[in-house]
């Protein structure tokens, strides 16, 4: 195994414009606390037994594990948002789901969508669904605008 199974999850979500597109992205990465860092984007799963910590600043370069959502756009004055949704089992013997969205509207109805398609996984699966967690950013492109959410995975 290359990673440990985490244990620990801890969300983020940041927001940025920049010169070019690339640059936005960058800045919303370093908004949202995981800019100086290697992010290993992972599927949509919570492991069992995972439990929320605080976010915490990595040593620059760390190989973090993230489940995220982005959206990048050069159309001056356009509502870009991005979520991202946990929904925890009832049995926490048992693995969550993390689900990701991103479009051209609010945060609420970004977050909204998430949240019903982490419900809907659950489903698939025939676990009992105890609580649905989410975190969104939303941002207007002034040049070029980027808008990110994640779920860090950790040991």
């Amino acid at each position: 195994m290359i990673f440990p199974l985490p244990t620990k999850y801890f969300m983020v979500s940041g927001s940025s414009d920049g010169e070019t597109e690339l640059n936005a992205f960058d800045g919303a990465l370093l908004n949202s606390g995981v800019g100086n860092t290697n992010l290993l984007k992972v599927s949509s799963i919570l492991p069992p037994n995972c439990s929320e910590i605080p976010p915490f600043n990595f040593k620059e370069g760390s190989l973090v594990p993230i489940a995220y959502s982005s959206i990048t756009s050069s159309i001056c004055g356009q509502i870009i948002s991005a979520a991202v949704s946990i929904a925890h089992p009832t049995d926490n013997k048992k693995c969550g789901v993390i689900m990701e969205f991103h479009d051209t509207d609010s945060k609420s109805i970004i977050e909204e969508r998430a949240e019903f398609m982490a419900e809907e996984s659950m489903k698939i699966r025939g676990v009992a669904v105890k609580n649905i967690q989410s975190v969104s950013s939303q941002h207007v492109v002034n040049k070029n605008g980027a808008s990110f959410s994640g779920v860090v995975l950790w040991t």
